[in-house]
């Protein structure tokens, strides 16, 4: 078995929609990415890069390709799946999300995604959580500027 950790950040933009998660949140302002900028999946994806021993997002998913620009990230965290499902031979068993943002505030949402984040990981709801939380007014977080997401999966040898 593996375990890898995943983290994003991204700053809040001025227009478009906030995506986190594979939710959307029409009422506030994206996060700033060359994608989506959903900080849930990209983290995510990262903690599978890091338990597969395949590196980070930033290798495999550039910003300075042009099929990642403004792409859904559901598309990425589904191609970290299968790269260490193909590379590596790991298939998720859990995951575990924990995002700090100040707003939008989460309540309801984070079932939602759950759902969404498991139906990528081809996992059932209940091996995923995502779990949601403030920074206390601290730092750019805190100020309402940035999410920050935090994000652990374990992984096992498929077959």
């Amino acid at each position: 078995m593996r375990v890898g950790i995943g983290y994003d950040v991204h700053k809040f933009g001025t227009t478009g929609t906030l995506v986190l998660g594979g939710v959307r949140f029409p009422d506030q302002p994206r996060l700033i990415a060359h994608s989506d900028g959903d900080a849930v999946m990209h983290a995510l994806a990262d903690a599978l890069l890091g338990a597969a021993a395949l590196g980070d997002i930033g290798e495999h998913f550039p910003d300075t390709d042009d099929q990642w620009r403004d792409a859904d990230s559901a598309r990425i965290l589904g191609e970290a799946v299968r790269l260490a499902r193909d590379e590596a031979g790991l298939a998720p068993v859990n995951a575990d999300v924990n995002i700090v943002a100040e707003r939008p505030r989460l309540g309801e949402a984070k079932a939602q995604m759950r759902d969404r984040l498991a139906a990528i990981l081809a996992l059932p709801p209940s091996s995923v959580s995502v779990k949601a939380r403030t920074a206390e007014g601290l730092g750019p977080v805190g100020r309402g500027e940035a999410v920050e997401v935090h994000a652990v999966v374990l992984m096992d040898r498929v077959g």
